[in-house]
């Protein structure tokens, strides 16, 4: 539903005024940074003498005063100094130079200036008209700066800036950092600011009498973090203020105490913990409400907890533990506080082993609804849910011989689960094991040969399976045990033409499988094999469902035809079309899914990429004697150096079996138009045919430079089933090194 009020509209108008102020604080993660390498104070060691070369040179044995002038290089240590004229003074040790001053230091970092000094074996100085070139791009600028011993350095007339080549008219800078004076603490890593301001193309638009923030090398630093705004129906506008506590380097706690207009404070605090082998976190947020009729909690006290974990258990790093959990007082507290908002919150804990080609994942699932349109009583848990894969190291018969198993044990409240042509009971216990054997031959001939094997056992405990032919409706506790074995050869001869312009490859597949018909499906429910989505993907798969509740039985030949032009300029064409036989035994598709006949749906693709700037998709399952088309989707995409668009239609039959009730057919297309100086326009729409309604609508303007992005857009989303339109502005702000942040509003 949109959300609408004065409140949000004042809550991103003062998220706006704010947004310079974040953009010193904040991490930005739209740019791509280079990182940041300290400062190098390293002295010489005792004794190293000062090398250098120079048109000329003086000394004065009276003042111990040596004078290098022309073209002077000194290096001493690990420092390079030059200049046009460089004083040494034997008994200060200080270097003094003058005139196209260059001193690059161990790290990289290039000083330039029009007079400097040196002393105390280079941990002490000052120079007047700096221009330091940092190691990460970034510029920094002074009138008059003073390093001092203790690891201080100030900076008089300041500023600060990581556009290297980001500059305006008369060679401003596109944004910079200015300050009366910055004063930089080495040891503690941080840069205090006097008067700075936010300037953007040479212009100021925002400052502060007073701001400090850690330099560029820290990552995790005590102090507080740039604030957020939240706005909702329920909470009204919330503003965030977070405090960050680098406790340790491998713990830290975080507080997000959030004052809103309507509940008051909502109390949030986050602890980290990194140890040897792995991380965990453990979130908890709480309100007790003020307006308790703006929400439909049954408790004034409301909140959640959030944890998640990754742990590794040996050396070699095979097996992991992780979890990833989320309670909540009521099924609405996240949403309504702007903590999350997924309709379908997922708990697990997971045991996971990964080595060679195999693996071992044993979880435990839980599922709670977050929206008052999703009913908790059907959503599942799981416990355990486990899968595995073993290959054996030594081959039987030319071949691969692997070992897949699966188990699982679900329970639910109530069986009456909205996909109404899907056996779904309210508990259900399985056990699978599947012995395959696979491998491949090539005939002198070139004939591609890739004979399989597998059988496969299971074993089912099921409870209030729906059943109309029962007085109750559903069955009781039901057991069933299986054998399904299967066998089948894949063929495909590869036919290889060269031409002037490219090469071609033809090839013909034949694919016969025979499996044993499918049994008990009247007393087992379909868990894991909902979807099939029978396309020119899933042609020649051994078994067409995605699960092991469904097995594809009986006499079957699926055959086709693959073709593939590749250009010599890099462009290419790729096709293929075929279609599935059923010859014999018991079909275990349902209508609609494409494959429930005697000869399966007609399905086909191509993929026609000339250029790289230009590309065609289209693919189809059609009937067999094409007298309807059930799924089409086309694509056409265009990129050139400032433009591109991509336009696609889609329109997919309903299929009640997997869940989709009713047609779906719609069109949508997005553009990008790249401007002058950075600047470009996009904007997408989707129109739903279906229901006639522009469902889904985008536009906005971006900036994007090296050094800055600046992008704000507004969308629409509005659901067939649904009388209003959800309209969001956004708008982000990210600076290279500096950070960036984001505000955005419903209404």
């Amino acid at each position: 539903m949109g959300q609408r009020g004065q409140l949000r509209r004042c809550a991103l108008a003062c998220a706006a005024s704010v947004l310079a102020l974040a953009a010193f604080t904040s991490p930005s993660f739209a740019l791509k940074e280079k990182p940041f390498i300290e400062p190098v104070l390293e002295e010489p060691a005792d004794g190293t003498a000062a090398d250098f070369s120079a048109s000329r040179v003086t000394y004065d044995p009276r003042t111990k005063q040596a004078i290098a002038t022309g073209t002077v290089k000194i290096v001493y240590g690990p420092y390079v100094l030059n200049a046009s004229k460089v004083t040494y003074n034997e008994k200060t040790g200080v270097f003094e130079a003058d005139g196209s001053v260059v001193l690059r230091e161990p790290n990289g970092n290039v000083m330039e200036a029009a007079t400097l000094a040196l002393a105390n074996k280079f941990k002490e100085g000052f120079a007047r008209h700096l221009k330091a070139l940092l190691t990460n791009d970034v510029t920094i600028k002074a009138q008059y700066a003073e390093r001092h011993v203790d690891g201080i350095t100030v900076f008089e007339t300041a500023s600060y800036t990581a556009c290297k080549d980001c500059d305006v008219k008369d060679g401003v800078p596109l944004w910079e950092l200015a300050s009366d004076q910055t004063t930089h603490d080495q040891k503690e890593k941080m840069l205090y600011h006097v008067n700075p301001r936010l300037k953007i193309a040479g212009h100021t638009v925002f400052g502060l009498p007073y701001f400090a923030h850690p330099d560029p090398s820290v990552k995790r630093k005590t102090g507080w973090l740039y604030p957020e705004f939240k706005t909702s129906d329920v909470m009204g506008v919330g503003v965030v203020t977070p405090y960050f506590w680098a406790l340790a380097p491998n713990y830290d706690l975080t507080a997000r105490p959030m004052i809103t207009t309507r509940q008051g404070p909502v109390a949030d605090l986050e602890w980290r913990h990194r140890l040897s082998n792995g991380m965990y976190t453990l979130r908890g947020m709480g309100v007790y409400e003020l307006s308790p009729d703006r929400s439909e909690a049954e408790s004034r006290w409301r909140g959640a907890v959030k944890t998640t974990g990754l742990f590794s258990l040996d050396s070699d790093d095979v097996w992991k533990l992780s979890w990833d959990g989320t309670l909540q007082s009521d099924r609405n507290f996240l949403n309504d506080y702007e903590y999350d908002d997924e309709n379908i919150i997922k708990s697990e804990v997971a045991l996971t082993g990964l080595w060679d080609r195999n693996y071992v994942s044993a979880k435990a699932l839980h599922f709670e609804s977050a929206d008052d349109d999703v009913d908790n009583n059907y959503l599942p848990t799981a416990l355990p849910y486990i899968t595995g894969e073993y290959y054996l190291s030594d081959n039987v018969m030319g071949g691969d011989v692997s070992l897949n198993w699966s188990a699982y044990s679900i329970s639910r409240d109530d069986s009456n689960t909205p996909y109404t042509d899907i056996n779904h009971g309210t508990q259900q216990t399985r056990a699978m094991a599947e012995l395959r054997w696979r491998s491949e031959f090539i005939s002198d001939g070139g004939l591609v040969m890739k004979p399989f094997a597998r059988v496969r056992g299971d074993v089912y405990f099921s409870e209030n399976v729906p059943d109309p032919t029962v007085p109750s409706g559903q069955r009781d506790l039901e057991s069933a045990s299986r054998v399904l074995p299967a066998a089948g050869v894949d063929l495909r001869y590869p036919l290889i033409a060269n031409y002037s312009f490219g090469q071609a490859v033809l090839s013909p597949v034949a694919q016969v499988i025979a499996a044993t018909d499918e049994t008990d499906t009247d007393i087992i429910g379909n868990e894991d094999a909902i979807t099939v989505n029978f396309d020119h993907t899933s042609l020649f798969l051994e078994d067409r469902f995605t699960g092991y509740d469904r097995y594809e039985g009986g006499l079957r030949a699926n055959v086709g035809l693959t073709y593939a032009l590749y250009g010599a300029n890099g462009g290419f064409i790729r096709a293929s079309m075929g279609e599935s036989f059923h010859l014999a035994g018991e079909n275990s598709f349902a209508t609609g899914s494409g494959l429930e006949g005697s000869q399966s749906d007609l399905v086909a693709a191509v993929l026609f990429q000339p250029w790289d700037s230009l590309s065609l998709s289209y693919e189809i399952r059609a009937e067999e004697d094409l007298s309807a088309i059930n799924r089409q989707e086309a694509l056409l995409g265009l990129t050139f150096d400032s433009f591109s668009a991509n336009i696609g239609y889609t329109n997919i039959a309903a299929e009640p079996s997997a869940g989709r009730n009713v047609d779906e057919e719609w069109v949508a297309a997005d553009l990008r138009v790249g401007l002058s100086d950075g600047w470009s326009v996009f904007g997408g729409a989707r129109y739903d045919i279906e229901n006639a309604n522009l469902d889904k609508r985008t536009i906005g303007l971006e900036f994007d430079r090296d050094c800055m992005n600046f992008k704000m857009s507004y969308s629409a989303e509005r659901y067939a089933d649904d009388t209003e339109t959800d309209h969001k502005v956004m708008m982000s702000i990210d600076f290279a090194t500096l950070g960036g942040t984001s505000v955005s509003g419903n209404f």
